[in-house]
């Protein structure tokens, strides 16, 4: 068995391909952390033994696991829609838990109802129960607060991730809830965004940020680039609008720039400082 990080993943996956490498003897590989983009699990999947899967599993440190997806179907049939901007696919919910898609408020819930759930299709606020699910945070009963809802003798848990439901029953995560940009046009979902430019060879990762008030920030594509790429910024950026035209959400997105590095959290190298990236996609060039 391999459990590791997304970033761990794609260097090993890339080593392997760079040399010819297989991985016979895994028989289970699982990643989590953040989003695993499908080309990485591709890399992986061909250096495994024929049957043996990528594991994907969705949850956070209040709840872990809720849900989870192998390659198979992420390769097969959820990974295009990614990359039309459907956001990231993260499965169906593992025994014992249930989960539902709630309206986004910043406010808290005090009492859960059936009402409350959004119907499939519709992106909302993830909020997950189970045994799996932890009661409270530590001396903090305002946080306590906005992440836990009433539902005697449970409660569930608000992941503070977007996400909704496909006709299939699979869970599918759009980013998180704080990282939301509301333009004046309406909400922007970073990985429903991203999704949309990753795909471009050039480009190692993408994070969309806002600048400027809430209800009128304009949203800025920053993107990390792949190690030895050689593209233009221009020629770049105009590969990028094209791609967006595609798609009714990212067709009007005109702004991007180049960072040299994104800011992530050190445990995984793929959870992006995003309020860190918007301060500087704020200052002049």
């Amino acid at each position: 068995n391999l459990f590791a990080s997304p970033a761990l993943l794609k260097n090993l996956a890339r080593f392997g391909e760079r040399n010819t490498r297989r991985l016979p003897h895994l028989r289970r590989v699982l990643s989590a952390g953040a989003p695993v983009p499908a080309d990485e699990i591709a890399r992986l999947a061909s250096l495994l033994s024929a049957g043996v899967e990528v594991h994907t599993p969705y949850g956070a440190t209040e709840a872990l696991p809720v849900a989870t997806i192998g390659s198979a179907e992420i390769l097969a049939q959820t990974a295009a829609q990614t990359r039309a901007g459907a956001g990231v696919c993260v499965g169906r919910p593992v025994a014992g838990v249930d989960v539902r898609v709630i309206a986004v408020s910043d406010a808290p819930v005090e009492r859960f109802r059936e009402e409350l759930a959004l119907p499939v299709g519709e992106v909302g606020e993830i909020c997950v129960r189970g045994g799996v699910v932890s009661r409270a945070y530590f001396a903090h009963p305002e946080g306590t607060a906005l992440a836990k809802i009433g539902d005697d003798p449970t409660l569930w848990h608000r992941m503070g991730d977007l996400g909704r439901f496909d006709e299939a029953g699979r869970l599918w995560f759009q980013g998180r809830k704080g990282h939301r940009v509301w333009t004046a046009s309406g909400p922007l979902d970073t990985i429903a965004v991203e999704g949309v430019f990753n795909p471009h060879p050039q480009v190692a990762r993408t994070a969309l940020v806002g600048l400027g008030p809430r209800g009128s920030e304009v949203p800025v594509v920053c993107v990390e680039l792949e190690p030895g790429a050689t593209i233009d910024p221009k020629t770049l950026f105009d590969e990028l609008r094209t791609l967006g035209r595609a798609h009714a959400h990212t067709k009007d997105l005109k702004h991007f720039r180049v960072h040299p590095s994104f800011p992530v959290d050190i445990r995984h190298n793929a959870k992006i400082f995003r309020e860190k990236l918007a301060i500087w996609a704020g200052t002049p060039k």
